[in-house]
């Protein structure tokens, strides 16, 4: 028996879609979504964490993201994590600017997100003044969890077509924290 609004009442229209009747654009999102590449900007502590989370123990690849790339014209996201100095700005920008179409950003940390502990002329106070950011992961700094939570929301966002849409602007997301140092900091009383 089929089911009210499906094929009977609506035709191929009522049909779910699958590989046979999803449209070319849904494919593509969630090819992109499936398929990034990220380009590594580490400055600080926070890349220690980065690079943790592509070791075996939280294991990226799963994800497809394993190889981190060291030329931006192979990378489709950009993963800054650390503090970023006014001299290493310009530095950030262009390597943004050589990267493919379309492209993502994650704010990695609280010094990358907002300048952090560091509020004096050296250090930029917020990476989204010189790229776009489309997810920030909060932590000093954020464990591997949070940043799987954060590429997990950015294929989310991918696949809706919501990022795609954007006109040079980032998305803005701000995720919450996932690898337990917020508890542990209501735990010491730190909070």
């Amino acid at each position: 028996m089929a089911r009210e609004g499906g094929v009977l009442d609506k035709g191929l229209e009522g049909l779910d879609h699958n590989i046979l009747t999803g449209t070319l654009e849904e494919f593509v999102k969630w090819c992109r979504a499936r398929s990034c590449m990220p380009a590594t900007f580490g400055l600080a502590c926070c890349a220690i964490e980065m690079m943790a989370t592509g070791g075996p123990h939280y294991d990226l690849a799963r994800f497809g993201m394993e190889v981190f790339r060291a030329s931006p014209r192979q990378a489709d996201l950009m993963i800054v994590a650390g503090r970023v100095s006014q001299k290493m700005a310009p530095v950030l920008r262009q390597i943004y600017d050589q990267m493919m179409e379309p492209k993502w950003v994650i704010s990695m940390g609280v010094c990358a997100s907002s300048g952090g502990m560091f509020n004096n002329y050296a250090i930029v106070q917020g990476v989204d003044q010189v790229v776009p950011v489309d997810v920030y992961a909060p932590g000093c700094p954020p464990g591997p969890e949070t940043l799987i939570h954060a590429i997990l929301t950015l294929h989310e966002q991918i696949q809706s077509g919501h990022l795609t849409r954007r006109k040079g602007e980032g998305a803005g997301l701000v995720i919450e924290q996932r690898d337990g140092q917020a508890e542990m900091a209501v735990a010491l009383g730190r909070r």
